[in-house]
């Protein structure tokens, strides 16, 4: 070995001794703490500054799901390019659609006003001798000088963005206490799919109604912040009356489906006291309807001030007026957000006005006979008329004008024939027929007040004779072709 080479080894071994006596001295003198600091500061001043910064979104929040990853993959699911490789995909029984997402390791680009985004999804899994464990995140990079539009701007947009998603490809359900044959139970409440057709478009009502109606769930709906602001619970309250067949059940369906709002259709028989009136409304979810069909036959209302008369017929039911008042707007009725209760009765005037008032009963919606404007959209629903191009389209809207005939009873007439012509000139016949039968049973009621006003004033009970009482009167007066014959002329009788 030369002279040079000698002197260069002997050079290096003695910086490298007391570089091991420096790091000993270190080791012994100074703390680990300052130490680390150290490390880290020289780490910093000799690596190159980066722009790049890298947000993680777990799928887990604590002990809860996280909202933002959720998001997101619902998301990116629309967001992916024909470059991606590799795609995961789904779809349960009841969606209607096949889910896409991202499998591990892809990146989806995405630009925002401007701003690159890169997302990357990333799947870990760790094992031990007693089990293994998954972690799922999202990796969301971009320039760091754009920290404060990607919090305060993107990622909330993200979020709204799935919601309206979310809620495009929601399967409106309907739900009912118990129901049997439920595959996912919330609560006490079983649920199937609501696949009532109902639309606003085929609901044969009046067309100023139903626009007053479609403005109203709107304004409801995006008035969160109003609400709060007036220190009102986020509800709303419809009562839909009128006669059997006018569509108020139709009604619901065309609301429910209009809004993706889940139905809860409610049962006042199946519930024992007030306490489980507040249980059953604490089980229910948010954006979602609740619904009592014929309020006025499911629990005596008339009486609110004695509440012995506001009981079931079963003696250990404890169901009242007040706690129904109290469960539409009382205290327990805050409990959720974004809520409508409907009310449906065939008899508003047996209501107590207490249910009847604003802040309850919010919009009161009349389910009248069939109109003109409601035959026509059957005929353009049922038989494909549009306007007013046929000969009996005519004579069909007068008859219609001056007969109490509900639009089920239309649209079943309809349903009778494919045949224009054939199905319409039904309608001529049974509208006559309505006509007439209506005329004869207000005939026969002003006969039958006669009979009871004559009977009253006279000795009623060698009168009656082998009729038996006024009820039995009244009662054989409303009977049907010969039988009423026959019961006017028994009762010209008396008159």
């Amino acid at each position: 070995m030369s002279q040079s080479a000698s002197t260069l080894f002997s050079a290096y071994a003695s910086f490298a001794g007391s570089m091991m006596l420096v790091r000993s001295m270190a080791n012994e003198l100074i703390p680990y703490e300052l130490r680390s600091y150290i490390y880290s500061a020289i780490h910093y001043l000799i690596t190159p500054l980066s722009s790049k910064l890298t947000l993680v979104v777990d799928e887990h929040y604590g002990i809860s799901r996280n909202h933002v990853y959720d998001a997101a993959e619902l998301y990116l699911g629309t967001k992916i390019s024909p470059s991606t490789e590799r795609l995961r995909i789904g779809k349960t029984p009841k969606q209607k659609n096949i889910n896409v997402s991202i499998e591990k390791g892809e990146v989806v680009n995405d630009v925002y006003e401007n701003v690159k985004l890169q997302w990357r999804f990333v799947f870990t899994e760790s094992s031990s001798s007693q089990y293994s464990v998954e972690k799922r995140y999202f990796e969301l990079s971009f320039n760091k000088k754009f920290k404060e539009k990607v919090m305060d701007s993107y990622l909330p947009y993200v979020l709204a963005r799935a919601k309206a998603i979310k809620e495009d490809e929601k399967v409106v359900k309907l739900y009912n206490r118990g129901c049997p044959f439920s595959d996912d139970d919330v609560g006490m409440w079983g649920s199937i799919n609501l696949d009532h057709p109902a639309t606003f478009e085929t609901i044969a009502m009046d067309p100023e109604l139903k626009k007053m109606i479609i403005e109203d769930l709107e304004r409801f709906v995006k008035r969160r912040d109003f609400y709060k602001k007036v220190g009102k619970a986020w509800k709303r309250g419809y009562l839909l009356y009128g006669p059997p067949g006018t569509g108020k059940s139709s009604l619901i369906a065309a609301m429910a489906n209009y809004l993706k709002f889940d139905v809860y259709d409610l049962e006042l028989t199946s519930i024992y006291s007030n306490s489980d009136l507040r249980t059953t409304l604490l089980s229910t979810t948010n954006r979602s309807i609740l619904v009592i069909e014929d309020i006025d036959c499911s629990v005596e209302v008339q009486d609110r001030h004695n509440d012995n008369q506001n009981q079931y017929d079963a003696p250990s039911s404890k169901l009242t007026l007040s706690g129904i008042l109290n469960f539409i707007d009382g205290l327990w009725s805050s409990c959720g957000d974004e809520r409508i209760i409907v009310f449906t009765t065939n008899h508003k005037h047996r209501l107590d006005p207490a249910l009847l008032r604003p802040g309850r009963m919010d919009m009161h919606i009349n389910m009248s006979y069939c109109t003109a404007s409601g035959f026509r959209l059957l005929a353009s629903n049922y038989l494909g008329i549009e306007g007013k191009n046929h000969h009996l389209w005519g004579q069909i809207e007068g008859l219609i004008e001056n007969t109490a005939v509900t639009p089920a009873e239309i649209a079943e007439e309809l349903m009778r024939s494919e045949d224009a012509d054939v199905a319409l000139e039904g309608v001529v016949k049974f509208l006559k027929r309505k006509n007439l039968e209506a005329n004869e049973t207000e005939d026969d009621g002003k006969v039958e007040d006669q009979v009871a006003k004559k009977l009253k004033t006279e000795n009623g009970e060698k009168k009656l004779g082998s009729l038996g009482t006024i009820n039995n009167n009244r009662r054989a007066l409303r009977s049907v072709g010969g039988g009423r014959r026959r019961c006017r002329r028994q009762a010209s009788r008396f008159l």
